[in-house]
C-alpha cells in the first residue's frame, strides 16, 4: 500500500474543520462515537476519548477502557512512548492514538496477540481507517533512542473485518 505524506494530501483534501468525531464502525456501519479531534493550524492535534462509551477494566494488572460489545470487548491502548502529534507529513501518530486490543466479552485478561492498528488514510473530508492485526507485546520494551515508531509494516497483518466487531475508524469533520 503506498502512503503520502499528508502534505501531498491536504493539497487535494484541505483540511477544512478544526475539530472532528471519531468513530469505531461495525461491519453494519452502526458507529460508537469513541473521540474528539482538534487539529491546531500547525497539524499539532490533541484527541480526547468519550468517557461516556467506555468502561473501566483492570486486566492483566493494569487498568483499560474499554468497549462493551455482545461477544467483544475493545479495549484502549494509550500508546506508553512518546510521539509528537503531528500529522504534517504522515498519519502514523494519529494511528498511536487508537491502538485497541480486543478481548471475549468472558474472558479475564487481554491477550497482546490480539491487537488492533487501525491504518488511516484521507476519506472525504475527514479519514478512515482499516482495521489490520498487530501483536502489541513489543510495545512492553522501549523503542530504540529516536524511533517512536517502532511498529513496522510488517508488523502488521489483514484482517478479516467479517470476524471482528470493529474493523473501521471514522474520523469527520465537525462543522
Amino acid at each position: 500500500m503506498i502512503r503520502f505524506p499528508l502534505f501531498l494530501t491536504l493539497m487535494a483534501q484541505p483540511v477544512i474543520a478544526d475539530d472532528f468525531n471519531v468513530f469505531l464502525e461495525d461491519n453494519g456501519g452502526a458507529r460508537l462515537e469513541i473521540a474528539t479531534l482538534s487539529v491546531n493550524s500547525d497539524h499539532t492535534y490533541q484527541v480526547e476519548l468519550s468517557g461516556a462509551q467506555f468502561t473501566d477494566h483492570f486486566l492483566s494488572m493494569r487498568p483499560f477502557q474499554c468497549l462493551e460489545g455482545a461477544a467483544k470487548h475493545w479495549c484502549h491502548v494509550p500508546y506508553p512512548y512518546e510521539i509528537k502529534r503531528d500529522i504534517s507529513e504522515d498519519l502514523i501518530d494519529l494511528e498511536y492514538d487508537f491502538l485497541f486490543l480486543w478481548k471475549g466479552a468472558t474472558d479475564y485478561g487481554i491477550d497482546t496477540w490480539n491487537g488492533v492498528y487501525y491504518r488511516i488514510e484521507p476519506e472525504g473530508d475527514g479519514w478512515a481507517g482499516q482495521m489490520y492485526e498487530v501483536n502489541l507485546g513489543d510495545l512492553g520494551i522501549p523503542p530504540e533512542a529516536g524511533n517512536l515508531r517502532p511498529i513496522r509494516d510488517r508488523d502488521l497483518h489483514e484482517s478479516e473485518p467479517d470476524s471482528h466487531w470493529l474493523p473501521r475508524l471514522v474520523i469527520e469533520p465537525v462543522f
